[in-house]
């Protein structure tokens, strides 16, 4: 299986809970944010729901830009 790095944000529902994550596999990801595999923030939040994503060429960069989304203002994130 290839490795794509990507950067998603997921939602508990519409204007709900943000939650900006980083992965090389988003398929695997998005399953267990869905079935809540994990503990954590997503599953206390209810977060399971994919709203936007973007594919980078290295994970290095999907890294910065997920660290770059975590500081953005919630509006801006929500438009």
């Amino acid at each position: 299986m290839d490795r794509i790095p990507c950067v998603y944000l997921l939602a508990s529902g519409f204007h709900g809970t943000l939650y900006a994550g980083v992965t090389s596999n988003l398929p695997g990801r998005i399953w267990q944010h869905r079935e809540w595999v994990t503990g954590g923030f997503t599953k206390r939040y209810g977060v399971k729901r994919l709203v936007w994503f973007e594919v980078h060429e290295t994970m290095v960069s999907a890294i910065g830009r997920e660290k770059s989304l975590k500081r953005w203002k919630r509006p801006w994130k929500v438009d």
